[in-house]
């Protein structure tokens, strides 16, 4: 065996994605090992998480005792409630439900750029109603409905990551 051919078949390992090949033949003993390699979908979600971490802000805490521990929040754009929140309207918004992400990925309002958001604040649903579509790993997600009710708000933006159970929309079921 010569030095072209063991070279092809270092490559002909490398491409068949083997991590390691003991081969014994004419009085030889020709090892290849390699690092295994990470499938295409781990590589997606690697990718993905990075860039739902690479998006939510950085916020730091300070503890008792001066302790300052950094944390990440997900991203949310929810209309000003917090700060201008009455007593009354925080019991009003405990009687609302959310529909929530189901898997990370990055929100759609609608199925297309030239297309209308499946729903608007104010639209009535039904549960099995299509109300947004989460794209993870080139794959479009319709998501639908599983209760009934009114549209209250949309707590994200069209075209931004998410992250599994976010909060997406708020419902009044009454």
């Amino acid at each position: 065996m010569n030095l072209d051919e063991i070279q092809d078949l270092i490559k002909f390992v490398a491409k068949s994605g083997a991590t390691e090949v003991d081969l014994e033949f004419e009085g030889i003993k020709i090892s290849i090992k390699s690092p295994a390699k990470k499938t295409r979908r781990e590589r997606e979600i690697e990718q993905m998480q990075a860039a739902v971490n690479h998006a939510a802000p950085q916020a730091t805490i300070n503890l008792p005792e001066n302790k300052i521990i950094n944390e990440r929040e997900p991203v949310k754009d929810v209309e000003n409630t917090t700060s201008k929140t009455t007593g009354e309207n925080k019991s009003d918004e405990n009687k609302y439900v959310t529909i929530k992400s189901s898997m990370i990925g990055t929100f759609y309002r609608s199925s297309s750029p030239e297309n209308p958001p499946f729903i608007n604040v104010g639209d009535k649903i039904k549960s099995g109603d299509t109300v947004c579509i989460i794209e993870a790993m080139k794959l479009f997600n319709e998501i639908e409905s599983e209760i009934s009710g009114t549209i209250i708000k949309v707590l994200v933006d069209d075209a931004t990551p998410i992250e599994f159970d976010q909060d997406l929309f708020l419902v009044d079921p009454s």
